[in-house]
């Protein structure tokens, strides 16, 4: 015995406990995932048939037991059926939280230091959204410094073009056949437009939070990504990064954010010695910021 105690006849060692504990946070995760979804009621459902079914094995209901009992017979198909959605967000959750991907294994490597998919040119996108911002022009614009989402961009049309404002309001313009659907950015490039993004199926959304929202968040949970959303209904301008969304930002917050993802948190870090690189990008943001400012007080004399 390691480690083990006795209540009783039981013999309680440290392997049981661990097993206990393991079981109780994936529980909780399942939980989680089915909380506020009609997988509880399904659960609730199949649970209280399997209690029923133990019921009238133990009563000797010989028909009832059959019948049941062939239904509990393929239990674990059943499952699999009634809980594919949560099935699949939960290992969705296990391969983005796994050390075990690609970021997360070559990240140290020579090869991949080069940055590719980060050094984007985010002021042309930057300028787009105020001008979208200011016109009630919906937006959706996906991020991705690790992949170029092929799945997602063959959903869509392809462009590889590079980043210009004029592009952006040409796609987003709601008379252009491109508008309805979500724009793919990596690598300094636009990848496609008219992408179709999943939806997250939340229902403790707020009420203003549409269609544009719910794919803007439904992307941020499946992927490794950052989504920004305009809205057509306000303007207002907005973030989302692992199904929590930034909400009514600002350029200059806009700015700061998306770099912030583009070059990891830890490039910011006061501790590290500066590169050519962020010297490059402090400088464009500061002027940038100044920019922002004049533009947001000329609107705001115009109007």
């Amino acid at each position: 015995m390691i480690l083990g105690f006795s209540i009783g006849f039981l013999n309680i060692e440290f392997v049981d406990v661990l097993d206990i504990l393991a079981v109780s946070v994936l529980l909780y995760q399942v939980y989680k995932l089915m909380k506020g979804s009609m997988a509880v009621k399904v659960f609730l459902g199949f649970l209280s048939l399997y209690l029923i079914f133990l019921v009238v094995k133990a009563a000797d209901m010989e028909l009832l037991t059959s019948i049941l009992g062939q239904f509990m017979g393929v239990g674990v198909i059943a499952v699999i059926i009634l809980f594919q959605q949560e099935i699949r967000k939960f290992l969705l959750l296990i391969g983005k939280s796994t050390s075990f991907n690609k970021e997360n294994i070559f990240k140290g490597f020579p090869w991949n230091r080069n940055g590719e998919g980060r050094h984007i040119n985010i002021t042309p996108i930057i300028e787009a959204c105020k001008t979208m911002g200011a016109t009630n022009t919906g937006a959706l614009i996906v991020f991705s410094k690790t992949s170029e989402l092929k799945f997602y961009v063959d959903s869509g049309d392809r462009i590889d073009g590079l980043i210009s404002k004029r592009i952006l309001l040409s796609i987003f313009n709601k008379y252009s056949p491109l508008h309805d659907g979500a724009v793919i950015i990596h690598n300094n490039k636009i990848l496609a437009a008219r992408c179709i993004l999943p939806v997250t199926d939340r229902d403790d959304l707020p009420a203003q939070f549409g269609l544009r929202h719910r794919a803007a968040i439904g992307m941020s949970e499946a992927t490794d990504t950052l989504v920004l959303v305009i809205s057509e209904e306000t303007g207002q301008l907005s973030l989302v990064r692992n199904g929590m969304i930034d909400h009514n930002l600002s350029p200059k917050e806009l700015r700061s954010k998306i770099n912030a993802y583009l070059m990891d948190e830890e490039e910011f870090s006061e501790n590290k010695e500066e590169t050519k690189f962020e010297k490059i990008l402090k400088e464009e943001i500061s002027s940038q910021e100044e920019q922002d400012s004049a533009s947001l007080k000329e609107a705001g004399t115009k109007s």
